[in-house]
């Protein structure tokens, strides 16, 4: 099953944008409030590990890491509702709240004000959970014959609503584990990790600074929510370059690379996954999976065959066969090394699954 992101925020903040970069889809952005279409799409995870491992093997095919991104249309004050149910079930946030100055792009509220801007979605997402909350304590209320599990649900719900109240995330609720257990079928917003995006402009990005900007770190850090800047309008422009011409216009930037090459690996590390790799001509192919993984249950993301069979692993750190340029070589310093079931599967290893069925 796919891991499941969503981006929110104000309306034209670059929402869409962001989408179509980390999509590379083509859905129409405009400087005017009014999308009602929720847009959905799959997402790669840029690793220059693939592009190694694709010089070395020639493969048939190339497959990075995915997952799936939701866009949702800007939520305006108290009106968030409804649009905030399309990202119910989803894994992390993307919240982009706006720093860039446009004249021509009207700020919904009359001003920039990133902080402002944050902690009114995140008010809309106190009370969309409240409003969840609030619903299924009616509905049991309602109900004549109360079960013993919907009685633990409730209390459950009671201490949600006490949080909620008194505005503080599901996260910083103090729920037991039982609680949440009764609770996993809610679907809490303000459980989610969050990642805040701060779209700003050319000149910022040159200064490095934006309006707000420690004010919004500020913010962050109390909260423990990760903070990217980048310029959606720029990384517009650069990906509709050419490669060559893109490597020439980063480097005249002084950019290392595209700002949202960095946010979907901030996004991937939020949601705690690593990436396991296999490599052949064939296929080479990046596999996301649960940091603390053991080594049986990543072979199982291949097939239920090779968990079920499962004998060894044959593992090759990544590093090791970029310093070296040569399998063979790699195994001739006893490098690769045969591991068990129990062994827990670090990001960038090279496996090579030995199973019997």
């Amino acid at each position: 099953m796919a891991l499941i992101c969503g981006i929110i925020g104000l309306p034209l903040v670059g929402k869409t944008t962001l989408f179509n970069l980390l999509t590379r889809a083509e859905e129409e952005t405009s400087a005017y409030v009014g999308r009602t279409k929720t847009n959905i799409r799959t997402a790669s995870i840029p690793d220059p590990r693939l592009d190694f491992l694709a010089n070395l093997y020639h493969p048939r095919k190339v497959t990075p890491a995915t997952l799936e991104v939701i866009d949702v249309p800007g939520l305006t004050r108290g009106a968030g509702t409804a649009f905030l149910s399309a990202v119910r079930e989803v894994d992390a946030l993307i919240h982009v709240v706006r720093a860039f100055r446009n004249e021509a792009v009207l700020h919904v509220e009359g001003n920039l004000n990133p902080v402002r801007d944050l902690e009114m979605i995140n008010a809309e997402l106190l009370l969309a959970d409240l409003q969840l909350v609030e619903t299924r304590l009616e509905r049991i209320a309602a109900s004549k014959k109360v079960k013993s599990e919907v009685l633990a649900e409730r209390e459950a719900l009671q201490h949600c609503r006490e949080a909620l109240e008194a505005e503080r995330p599901l996260l910083e609720a103090d729920l037991a584990d039982e609680e949440w257990q009764v609770l996993r079928h809610m679907g809490f917003l303000t459980t989610r990790p969050m990642i805040i995006v701060v779209n700003i402009d050319e000149e910022q990005l040159r200064t490095g600074h934006y309006g707000g900007e420690e004010e919004v770190a500020a913010y962050a850090a109390e909260r423990g929510i990760p903070v990217l800047t980048l310029c959606a309008e720029l990384e517009a422009e650069i990906a509709r370059l050419e490669p060559a011409d893109r490597e020439v216009f980063l480097q005249e930037m002084g950019i290392d690379e595209p700002g949202v090459a960095r946010l979907a690996r901030a996004i991937y590390r939020r949601l705690g996954l690593i990436s396991f790799l296999t490599a052949g001509e064939d296929e080479v192919r990046a596999w996301p999976i649960k940091e603390g993984t053991v080594a049986r249950a990543a072979a199982g993301k291949i097939h239920s065959d090779i968990e079920r069979g499962f004998i060894r692993a044959e593992v090759v750190n990544f590093n090791d066969l970029a310093r070296l340029g040569d399998m063979n070589k790699v195994k001739e310093k006893g490098l690769a090394r045969l591991e068990g079931k129990e062994y827990i599967v670090q990001d960038g290893d090279i496996i090579n699954f030995r199973f019997n069925v």
